[in-house]
């Protein structure tokens, strides 16, 4: 330090360096993480116009919706109609909540005319209904037919944050088609659907499963986020630039 306490010139150009290259780290990132933020707005704006427009359409027959799937293996959002008998002994819980209240989405086997089965979302039940025997006005017998919407089913599991299924206790926290089929009790051999059809909002005698459960509505906040990094990126630039026009010559 010298007589009037400030640093020696070499501190004070490493201390100014170093300054400047964390600020230009940083100001890269908020950029990188805005134009991210960019890119996931366009890509949702996409999804959300493409929704729109296959949940518009009419319903295709299940044999029309299996050729779809075959060809593109994407059939997600489309309707689909189909008819069987359900098989409720089967019945898979899928951990979820709806409009508030935590429960579970009732995935049930529906046997096809032909013998195969399609694992249907009839829709939500409160927790303390998770037992079919505390809703048996719903458990529907005979023959069904269904209108709803095909869903694709995961290439695997959505994230490392997301819990392990417990197929013993028949709980599920993630829509694993395989094991859902393997653990429904279906006859040996049994042929399922690829995919998965979610049900209409068409009523449940007794009101239970609630039907109608897909979301639809997909939020999008991308270009606050988008906002939010670039004005905080901007602030940074300001806060740097006024810092060396402020610094003492030499300094």
């Amino acid at each position: 330090m010298s007589e009037q306490g400030t640093m020696p010139a070499p501190a004070r150009r490493s201390g100014l360096v170093l300054m400047l290259v964390l600020g230009t780290i940083a100001f890269a990132l908020l950029i990188a993480l805005g134009s991210w933020q960019v890119q996931r707005l366009y890509w949702k704006e996409e999804l959300v116009a493409q929704i729109a427009e296959r949940t518009q359409s009419q319903p295709l027959p299940l044999s029309e919706m299996e050729v779809k799937y075959r060809a593109t293996g994407d059939v997600d959002y489309w309707p689909v109609r189909l008819s069987g008998t359900f098989m409720h002994e089967g019945e898979r819980h899928f951990f979820a909540t709806w409009e508030g209240q935590s429960g579970f989405y009732v995935y049930t086997p529906l046997k096809l005319d032909d013998g195969r089965f399609a694992l249907v979302n009839r829709g939500f039940v409160p927790y303390d209904f998770k037992d079919a025997a505390k809703r048996p006005v719903g458990q529907v017998s005979g023959p069904v037919s269904i209108v709803g919407l095909a869903r694709n089913p995961l290439d695997g599991k959505p994230g490392s944050l997301v819990p392990d299924n417990d197929p013993v206790k028949n709980v599920f926290y993630w829509k694993d088609r395989d094991v859902m089929a393997a653990t429904a009790g279906l006859p040996a051999g049994a042929l399922v659907v690829p995919f998965f059809i979610d049900a209409d909002k068409t009523p449940n005698p007794g009101g239970l499963p609630v039907g109608g459960v897909t979301m639809v509505d997909m939020p999008n906040n991308h270009l606050q986020y988008a906002v939010t990094w670039y004005g905080l990126a901007a602030a940074l630039l300001g806060v740097m630039g006024f810092w060396l026009l402020r610094r003492p010559e030499g300094k």
